[in-house]
């Protein structure tokens, strides 16, 4: 795959600056109580301590009390920055996106530790959201509005939505009226209610969270498009941690559902949703629905998008 232009030396850099911060990239940690180990998380519902953090929170407090390892969670400025904490040995343990996960995996930093279940499944899907008394009802229907989208490195708020308008015909970045990049699926339903712009991109999952919170009322809004099934964000390892290590960790994830003291409530993922358990199986091939999306957005095209998003 190409270098994209959005991880051009001076982008790359700021993603670097953003996870800096967060740790020092001397040595990679052990799970002690000392070294605990450190779980970069992307900030896919805002990015707030209280937001992305707290959904992953109850599963990794779980595993510390079933294998005694540590854990030390940190949500990253943006996708791109928890990709970069990987590569750069600034986290053990990441929570991604698919299309980030296949950024990481492609640059040999992460392997799949995990991929929560669901009510049998392992998949989520992207969506598209328009007021539902507005005249729009397709992607089609969106050339001349404006809408919002959440990071570029994200599979549900920004990849599958702009990939199915590109197969469809329609380049965001010339039949769009306006666009607006948030950073978070949060922030483009907000910009939706707010009148800020006529559809936004997010996946169910943060849109059933918004509604649990009382962000948006359901009726409110209404579905213009749905993706194909999309492999659940998954739980990464970075792959320069001892093999030993990978196998507790893998084996935790697997059994933690059944571990003693923990309840069904504590076995959560993406937007906080409670799951069946998590697949320590699931099969680096069924991320090739990711990378072929990816595959269609050229660095022409992302560099048309950036620049129509930096337009006031």
């Amino acid at each position: 795959m190409k270098t994209l232009r959005f991880s051009a030396p001076a982008l790359a850099l700021a993603a670097l600056m953003a996870a800096a911060p967060l740790a020092q990239a001397q040595s990679l940690a052990d799970g002690s109580a000392q070294r605990p180990l450190r779980v970069l998380l992307i900030p896919a519902d805002g990015g707030t301590e209280s937001g992305t953090k707290a959904d992953y929170a109850p599963i990794f407090n779980a595993i510390t009390r079933s294998t005694g390892l540590h854990f030390q969670l940190t949500v990253g400025q943006s996708y791109g920055a928890v990709v970069e904490g990987m590569c750069n040995q600034l986290a053990e343990v990441a929570f991604l996106g698919p299309v980030s996960y296949v950024q990481a995996h492609e640059r040999q930093c992460a392997q799949l530790l995990a991929v929560g279940v669901q009510k049998g499944e392992s998949s989520y899907y992207a969506a598209m959201f328009a007021k539902a008394d507005s005249p729009i009802n397709s992607l089609a229907d969106l050339k001349g509005r404006r809408a919002a989208f959440g990071d570029v490195n994200s599979a549900s708020s920004f990849t599958f939505q702009v990939a199915s308008m590109l197969k469809d015909g329609m380049n965001p970045a010339k039949d769009l009226a306006a666009m607006q990049l948030t950073g978070s699926h949060a922030s483009s339903l907000a910009a939706l209610v707010q009148g800020q712009v006529d559809a936004a991109a997010l996946s169910f999952d943060s849109f059933d969270k918004a509604v649990r919170q009382g962000a948006v009322d359901p009726k409110s809004v209404k579905v213009i498009f749905k993706s194909e099934a999309i492999p659940y964000p998954p739980l990464a390892m970075n792959t320069k941690l001892p093999e030993p290590l990978k196998a507790t960790l893998k084996q935790a994830f697997a059994t933690v559902h059944q571990a003693p003291g923990v309840t069904p409530d504590m076995v959560r993922g993406y937007g906080g949703a409670k799951l069946d358990r998590f697949d320590t199986e699931f099969s680096e091939e069924q991320f090739a629905g990711p990378a072929s999306k990816l595959s269609l957005l050229t660095d022409e095209i992302k560099g048309e998008i950036l620049d129509k998003a930096a337009q006031r």
